[in-house]
């Protein structure tokens, strides 16, 4: 059996390296133009070429999200951007329009092409299509079922990635255009306001006050608003079917969301391919998985269509348990301090979880804190303020956590 690849999903330089930290294979990002996540903080043409350069230091993947459809003026100066990301030698290009792909083509020929999920591919005759074309791996449609991804997997030469993990779209493979229509903000384009997770109760036209049967509260209804996908428990059927690449999406989430998902799957495809006859779910991989940020999870379409409980239903869409409040910079044998980036308050007398890229869980309560400069402190307020912990010897690029009461 083939050992997938795990790909994360890299917003800003930090997350690239925390995901490549944290166990990803690869990366996928998108540049200040032409990416379906606008509001994602991308890559300028230096902090890619230092993320290129991260990455394959650690024998990890970068590629770029070039996944617009795209409109004329877009087409004038995709040639120098594509060069661009030739020269700095990302590993492939992510399209979904026809027309990016032709220039893309003529302008880097060289370019590993890999066909967005926006394409909608869903059967093995579009895949061998876009074979054709030179595509070298398509991501399938978020709609497929275990027993379809098997079947294409099985007529087609191309590679296959599949999404595992994340926030799932109400449109068909997030072609929407109810974004652009209610505020203006084309989703197509990469500036989703997501409607789809607002309140919305729906009236007939002639019936005015007989709300839609889907009611759940006097407040509203979120029946367009689609649950997370987590497929973690399917992961050896997965990669029986035939699947080269496990995507997780979030391009838009928290460094210590990144870093927490990866580690997961990365465990779970680890101890899979070690012993795959006694392979079992470990339940620490959900309990993880569950501490950040989510909306309640769905397996989505990997059984067959789902029903009402892939939608959520509720006022509060996300929870959130544990806050995320800094990431271990170094640590100080001698001293047995670790220097903490702080991402949000907590302060002496809190129960803190560490989260390490390779080591176990540990927890304690925090008894001291000092500013970068030795002084004592008694909270840590200021975002990202560089402070000093006592604390047992830990691993770089940990995360630091504590439940929300």
């Amino acid at each position: 059996m083939h050992k997938p690849e795990l790909l994360a999903p890299a917003g800003d330089l930090e997350k690239l390296k925390s995901a490549i930290i944290y166990g990803a294979d690869a990366v996928y990002l998108g540049g200040k133009q032409f990416s379906l996540r606008a509001g994602a903080a991308n890559f300028g043409r230096q902090e890619l070429a230092e993320g290129v350069e991260f990455a394959h230091r650690h024998g990890a993947n970068v590629y770029v999200a070039v996944n617009i459809f795209a409109h004329n003026q877009d087409i004038e100066t995709l040639p120098g951007y594509f060069s661009f990301l030739e020269d700095v030698g990302v590993d492939g290009v992510i399209v979904s329009d026809p027309g990016v792909l032709t220039v893309l083509r003529r302008t880097a020929p060289d370019l590993p092409v890999h066909l967005s999920t926006q394409a909608n591919t869903t059967n093995y005759v579009s895949a061998r299509f876009w074979q054709e074309q030179g595509v070298k791996r398509i991501v399938l449609a978020r709609e497929l079922s275990l027993e379809e991804i098997k079947q294409t997997a099985a007529r087609v030469d191309v590679e296959l990635e599949v999404f595992v993990h994340g926030a799932m779209c109400m449109a068909y493979s997030g072609r929407c255009l109810l974004s652009s229509y209610l505020t203006g903000r084309d989703a197509n384009r990469g500036d989703c306001a997501q409607p789809c997770r607002w309140k919305y109760h729906l009236v007939e036209e002639k019936r005015p006050g007989q709300y839609f049967p889907v009611l759940e509260e006097e407040r509203g209804t979120y029946f367009m608003s689609s649950r997370d996908l987590c497929l973690i428990e399917y992961i050896p059927q997965l990669i029986k079917a035939g699947v080269k690449s496990f995507k997780i999406e979030g391009r838009m989430k928290s460094v210590h969301y990144v870093s927490t998902v990866v580690k997961s799957y990365r465990q779970a495809i680890d101890r899979y391919f070690a012993d795959p006859q006694n392979y079992t779910l470990d339940e620490r991989w959900m309990e993880e998985i569950s501490k950040v940020s989510h909306r309640d999870y769905t397996t989505g379409f990997i059984l067959g269509p789902p029903g009402r409980e892939a939608q959520s239903d509720k006022p509060s869409q996300y929870r959130r348990d544990y806050s995320f409040v800094g990431i271990v910079r170094r640590y100080d044998q001698g001293t047995g301090m670790a220097l903490v980036e702080q991402r949000n308050n907590f302060a002496v007398g809190d129960k803190v979880e560490v989260f390490q890229p390779r080591g176990e869980n540990f927890t304690f309560t925090v008894r001291e804190i000092y500013s970068e400069e030795g002084e004592p402190q008694s909270s840590a307020p200021h975002p990202q303020q560089r402070l000093k912990i006592p604390m047992q010897p830990v691993e770089r690029w940990s995360m630091l956590r504590k439940i929300v009461k």
